[in-house]
């Protein structure tokens, strides 16, 4: 996504220091080892591994974790050979089926194929963004990151590798580093892939972080609409005693999204303000310890924290003080406690790999730019336009579920889908797995009746990182298989990962029916999407559905945050060029099922995220059903909250006026029930 980059003359500033051979070409074949990239490949393709040399980098420090993603990308992009473990728990070693040989000390591996390297890159610690500013360079220059003190290690014996680039000092900040970055580097790193990547990710935080906290309030019932909003006065003197008393908020109800909202906070010591501040105003800022992935959104006036996330204040009263109180003005699902105890906080970060042995691989030039901030935005749009429409963007956003919303919206625009993937690993291995056919297990459709047809569907599939390791999850629930489900996946996995496709496919069951996730091949915005070029990715990307056997694709049409519908132009491209019998769209509120263009079945997709929310939902349907004929109801399952025995409890709540099916039966009976011809 990219802007018009009115800073060009500062840029020009910072193009002095730092010099470097010009490498050839990243879109040549020819010198990017044994990669095969033809042109009608979205994604590169890797060599087939032989043998793999493992190490477990999971306990590393960050430092450790860049230098091996950036090693096995160097080492891989010739032959894939090394496998870098960043999870504790890895269960694709195994199916891989590639014989390996484990390495206890990281280093020793990096001592192997030290040889393959011209030498390090190293990053400057204030600026993190020199991280991915070095990645980018790494690809360009056949060599590793490093953190300063690693460096040194790395030049000595027995090592003895040389310093191409020092960036301390280079930057003045994030925009600094990108400007330069597209300046000097971007003319040589490869067109047919861009790469976000966060520079770095908080510190692992230990199971018994807040073991020391005791909860001092919670809400018992699942509050969603702010009824139970009140000043709540907590007593934290049996806190004292220590420097710093710590205040945690957390969602009392994990499972469904509506944690605490906190408007105000008075802390007063014997009867003395301390603190006082409202959430979302710098005065906040002295205080909040740790944000995590708390929200304060424009235009709100409260901070939330849904699901596993929370946050988190630090009051330091005086050594003297007798009596220590908190006044908070807040309401939902909450769930507050306290400690003296000094938590490790998420706000402490190191760098991390992950996707960057892939990025380092292809030589593609790393970036993680706001879609909120004037300036990067205009850079993050002057990168978008420099590529062709139908360009793959890999990794995330900066700003998570804002980042994203307005991400894809920007990407859309410009012609450019995106591939959630920054917490993929080892694609510069999966790439080069083969998979052979497997036949999907199909499933007669039951005869058309009066009943009220329900499909579920599990969201998140275009999430390349979800499907290797939350889907995997998901699906060794024991309770799958007994239940039809819809699982959403990227057809693009046939290029990223065969290997983990070919998993999903063997092992699936007459009630699993893999689905093309948002919006089909890759997560992009119809609403957005330039007009004129809709029709030829969606046929371009057709071949994708077919060679992965997803078809029924659950599509997202944002304005920004609102889901909006398909226009007739759209849904008839959709129909034509994906050959399909009907799609699921986000429909946010809205449920039930459209023929558009009087020939092609929308169902909106409702979201879930608990069993309550489904007995809900479905009840409330059957209020308006005359049970005269056949209705139809698409539920997405909310895959961060739900897992497949949920879902089993929720149809063996159900009556016998519902049938549960899968999408392709679920379709072909809907246009029955519609007079449409079959497909």
């Amino acid at each position: 996504m990219i802007r018009k980059l009115t800073i060009f003359s500062l840029a020009l500033l910072f193009m002095l220091s730092l010099s470097f051979e010009a490498p050839v070409s990243a879109d040549s074949n020819t010198h990017n080892g044994s990669i095969k990239w033809p042109k009608h490949q979205e994604l590169p393709t890797f060599a087939k591994a032989k043998h793999l040399d493992v190490t477990n980098v999971s306990d590393a420090p960050g430092d450790i974790k860049i230098l091996l993603t950036t090693l096995q990308g160097i080492v891989n992009r010739e032959k894939p050979r090394m496998y870098v473990q960043q999870n504790k728990v890895d269960p694709w070693l195994h199916d891989l089926k590639i014989p390996y040989t484990r390495h206890d000390d990281a280093m020793d591996v990096f001592m192997s194929y030290a040889d393959e390297l011209k030498g390090v890159i190293v990053y400057d610690p204030e600026i993190p963004d020199s991280i991915n500013v070095a990645t980018t360079l790494a690809g360009l220059k056949d060599a590793v990151v490093a953190s300063p003190a690693l460096a040194k290690e790395l030049t000595a014996e027995p090592y003895n590798l040389k310093v191409i680039e020092d960036l301390q000092g280079k930057f003045k900040n994030r925009l600094d580093a990108y400007s330069w970055q597209y300046e000097n580097l971007w003319s040589e790193t490869t067109k047919r892939m861009l790469v976000g990547l966060s520079p770095n990710t908080s510190v692992p935080i230990p199971p018994d972080n807040y073991d020391s906290f005791q909860t001092l309030a919670i809400e018992t019932e699942q509050v969603r609409d702010g009824s139970n909003r009140k000043t709540h006065e907590l007593d934290l003197s049996s806190f004292l005693g220590k420097e710093a008393v710590y205040v945690r908020f957390n969602d009392a109800f994990t499972q469904d999204g509506w944690g605490p909202a906190v408007h105000e906070v008075i802390v007063k010591a014997d009867g003395q303000i301390i603190a006082q501040f409202k959430t979302g105003t710098p005065e906040e800022e002295a205080f909040l310890y740790d944000r995590d992935g708390s929200k304060f959104l424009p235009g709100s006036d409260h901070r939330f924290a849904d699901n596993g996330n929370y946050f988190l204040y630090e009051f330091k009263p005086p050594v003297d003080t007798k009596q220590l109180t908190i006044s908070v003005d807040m309401w939902n699902q909450y769930k507050v406690s306290a400690s003296n105890v000094r938590p490790l906080s998420s706000e402490q970060k190191e760098p991390y790999g992950y996707l960057r042995d892939y990025a380092v691989a292809n030589k593609a030039m790393v970036f993680w730019l706001s879609t909120s901030i004037p300036e990067e935005k205009e850079l993050f749009e002057k990168i978008l336009s420099d590529v062709e429409p139908g360009t793959p963007y890999l990794g995330w956003f900066d700003n998570d579920f804002e980042g994203e919303v307005a991400g894809i919206d920007i990407t859309s625009k410009h012609g450019v889908y995106v591939l959630p993937s920054d917490w993929f690993h080892n694609m510069t291995v999966f790439s080069g797995t083969k998979a052979k056919k497997v036949k999907e297990k199909k499933q007669p459709t039951p005869k058309l009746k009066n009943k009220i047809y329900v499909t579920y569907t599990f969201g998140e599939g275009d999430n390349l990182q979800y499907d290797q390791n939350h889907m995997r999850s998901l699906w060794d629930d024991p309770a799958r298989g007994k239940v039809p489900i819809n699982w959403t996946s990227s057809p693009l996995l046939y290029e990223a990962a065969p290997a983990i496709l070919h998993y999903f496919q063997s092992t699936a069951t007459e009630n699993d029916l893999l689905v093309a996730g948002p919006s089909g091949a890759g997560y992009f915005s119809p609403y957005a999407w330039p007009e004129e070029n809709l029709s030829k990715f969606l046929k371009d990307g057709y071949k994708y559905l077919k060679k992965s056997d997803m078809s029924y694709p659950y599509v997202l049409n944002r304005d920004v945050a609102m889901d909006l519908p398909l226009s007739e132009s759209q849904a008839a491209a959709y129909e034509k060029h994906y050959k399909l019998p009907g799609l699921f769209l986000g429909g946010g509120e809205k449920v039930g099922t459209d023929i558009m263009n009087g020939s092609f079945p929308i169902s909106y997709l409702r979201g879930i995220a608990t069993v309550q929310d489904g007995k809900d939902l479905l009840a409330n349907y059957k209020e308006d059903w005359d049970g005269e004929s056949p209705t139809f109801i698409s539920i997405g399952i909310n895959a961060w909250s739900m897992r497949p025995s949920d879902v089993l409890e929720l149809t063996e709540s159900l009556g016998p006026e519902y049938q549960i099916v899968r999408a392709d039966q679920y379709f072909s009976l809907l246009r029955k029930a519609n007079g449409l011809s079959p497909k």
